[in-house]
């Protein structure tokens, strides 16, 4: 009697927390997640994302849940050309079942970029939640890089040396 109540409550347990020790995995995903868009693997690279996982891009119209990016990224996909962006500087944190992290990645296309996202663990599997890729500005050409990309604002009275913003 003793055997079974021991058997039912190992049986019933709750597994441990995916998050203590699992920065691992997550990389793990991540690296074959870029990897399956470098080889081109549709597949692969879409069943790395969560049901409702989204995608930002560099432009600020470009937030795409996954059936729309996958719409967008199909025909990249379809003549074996998706996109290579390698990962190095990467920092993982792990809390429970949601991990966030921050990447440097190399495009032989665009240069350095930044990648940022969250993934969350379920059904046994790291899976992204987010993924932010943006290219970063140098301090010393912020303003110059606003200029050709910001509207001309009316009425704007700020001369065209003003300081950056603090940040």
């Amino acid at each position: 009697m003793i055997l079974a109540l021991l058997a039912a409550l190992a049986f019933s347990a709750p597994a441990p927390a995916p998050g203590r020790a699992d920065a691992v995995a997550v990389e793990t995903a991540l690296n074959d997640w870029h990897d399956a868009a470098a080889k081109a693997d549709e597949e692969r690279y879409f069943a790395h994302f969560a049901e409702n996982g989204v995608f930002l891009g560099t432009d600020a119209s470009e937030r795409w849940d996954v059936p729309a990016f996958r719409k967008y990224a199909h025909p990249h996909f379809a003549m074996g050309k998706a996109w290579t962006l390698v990962p190095r500087d990467r920092h993982v944190i792990v809390s429970g079942t949601t991990a966030w992290f921050d990447e440097r990645v190399d495009s032989p296309k665009y240069g350095e970029g930044r990648g940022t996202g969250v993934l969350v663990f379920a059904n046994g599997v790291w899976k992204i939640a987010q993924y932010n890729y943006t290219v970063p500005i140098p301090n010393e050409k912020f303003l110059e890089v606003l200029r050709l990309i910001q509207p001309k604002r009316r009425n704007d009275s700020a001369p065209s040396s003003a300081p950056a913003p603090n940040r």
